[in-house]
């Protein structure tokens, strides 16, 4: 976890995002790259992100890449080491599933309302039908409020 607010914030600063006393926020997330995603899908990909500033309202700016550092990320289909984990248990013991996260993509909102906006946008729909193409199921996701 402390790898990956290290690298969202390395991302920021190196983006020049976000600047102090600004209210907008940054969606950021971190994929799985889908093994079988053809050129023609990646240039699809680059194509739509590239054009979603221009159809969504509060949404102004985008960035995507690969990530300098790739992210591991562990996870557990067993029900009861969840239920653990989430309420804060330290040593836990279960089936443990690692993906790695090689892509990443954010988003510049103006507000947090905007963001939530885009969640229904019929162009955000259209853009995921893209992006399910070179992506595996599950992304990582963090959302940075300005202050």
């Amino acid at each position: 976890m402390k790898r990956l607010i290290l690298l969202t914030i390395c991302l920021l600063l190196a983006a020049g995002a976000v600047s102090a006393g600004e209210k907008k926020l940054l969606h950021c997330f971190y994929f799985t790259v889908e093994a079988g995603a053809t050129e023609d899908q990646w240039q699809a990909f680059f194509k739509a992100t590239d054009e979603l500033p221009g159809k969504v309202p509060g949404l102004t700016k985008v960035w995507y890449g690969k990530l300098a550092r790739p992210m591991a990320v562990l996870s557990t289909s067993d029900a009861e080491a969840r239920k653990k984990l989430s309420a804060g248990e330290k040593d836990v013991t279960g089936p443990i599933n690692r993906v790695v996260r090689e892509w990443g993509a954010c988003m510049e909102f103006s507000d947090a309302a905007a963001l939530k906006a885009y969640a229904g946008h019929a162009e955000h729909k259209k853009w995921e039908e893209v992006y399910f193409k070179v992506r595996q199921y599950g992304t990582t996701t963090v959302d940075f409020m300005g202050q």
